[in-house]
């Protein structure tokens, strides 16, 4: 990897982490705790947080954006051509530094896929078992 790319990544993995968080504090964690019976901390939360529900009305862009940024930094963490520097020092934290984007990539991804199951498929799952 050019160091002058690392700035880049590690931003760009943060961003993909941040942004998948969000889409689990408004859409997927409200429906989650309803589904389990937590009805009052859901109305409790929202009543000290109300731009969650603003949130919650946009919740297709939100997932839509971030997963734009998810795609985004596996396209910069993933792409051709990168390479570490020849100075072993360098090459050692370079590696530790590109292992870190991967799990900090790959939490956000398991984030972004746990959201979008429960905010989207959930409930039409739950009503067509029954339950």
């Amino acid at each position: 990897m050019n160091l002058a790319g690392r700035g880049t990544e590690a931003f760009a993995g943060a961003g993909a982490l941040l942004l998948a968080g969000g889409t689990l504090l408004c859409c997927a964690l409200p429906i989650l705790l309803v589904t389990l019976g937590m009805g009052a901390t859901v109305a409790a939360w929202v009543s000290a947080a109300p731009l969650l529900v603003t949130l919650s009305h946009y919740k297709g862009w939100m997932f839509a954006t971030s997963g734009a940024g998810l795609l985004g930094a596996a396209l910069l963490l993933y792409r051709s051509g990168r390479t570490c520097p020849a100075d072993p020092r360098l090459a050692r934290l370079c590696a530790v530094a590109d292992r870190w984007n991967r799990r900090v990539l790959g939490l956000a991804s398991v984030f972004w896929v746990v959201g979008a199951f429960a905010a989207y498929l959930l409930l039409p799952l739950r009503r067509w078992l029954g339950l």
